[in-house]
């Protein structure tokens, strides 16, 4: 089966839909198994599936969370979705579905609530982040730039690299 098929066979079994209170445990189970995600703590979760539910995503395939993409406008920018967290769980990764994921977020979110802007930030090792990210700038024609938002040294001696922030837009029309 060629990559584009099994894209496609994967898509068909999966649902997406906002998480719910219930979810926090397991988000942070497939943030565990997800690194260089970091983890943080099972009440993070809950707080986020609780406080941040409807500009989030959850995938399900077989009642399993196989992934999920936490986000949220901050209060100082309105017209902003940060992008917090993207986790596939490590057998479904390389299958498209955090573009999946993204896309949805996307239609859901920069389209019909009118945001102009997609923001996250991804360390300099995290490969597979920056090109999920730059790939969704380039499938819906919008900008990408990148700048350092917090320095190693912004997270002490934690041995953190540095986080560079990525703007994705502006969006001008439906994504």
């Amino acid at each position: 089966m060629n990559a584009r098929m099994s894209e496609s066979a994967v898509h068909c079994q999966l649902t997406l839909r906002q998480p719910m209170r219930r979810d926090g445990a397991a988000l942070h189970e497939l943030v565990a198994s997800c690194p260089p995600l970091d983890l943080n703590s099972r009440y993070a979760y809950l707080l986020f599936c609780h406080h941040n539910a409807g500009s989030s995503v959850i995938a399900e395939s077989g009642g399993a969370l196989v992934g999920a993409i936490t986000a949220y406008v901050p209060p100082a920018q309105p017209d902003t979705l940060f992008v917090w967290q993207v986790a596939v769980a490590p057998h479904m990764q390389g299958q498209g579905l955090g573009a999946h994921m993204l896309d949805h977020l996307g239609h859901q979110w920069l389209a019909r609530r009118q945001l102009r802007w997609l923001e996250t930030t991804i360390s300099p090792g995290n490969g597979p982040s920056q090109k999920l990210f730059t790939g969704f700038a380039r499938r819906h024609g919008v900008g990408c730039t990148t700048a350092t938002l917090f320095s190693a040294s912004d997270f002490g001696e934690s041995g953190h690299e540095e986080e560079c922030l990525y703007k994705i837009g502006p969006w001008d029309r439906a994504v």
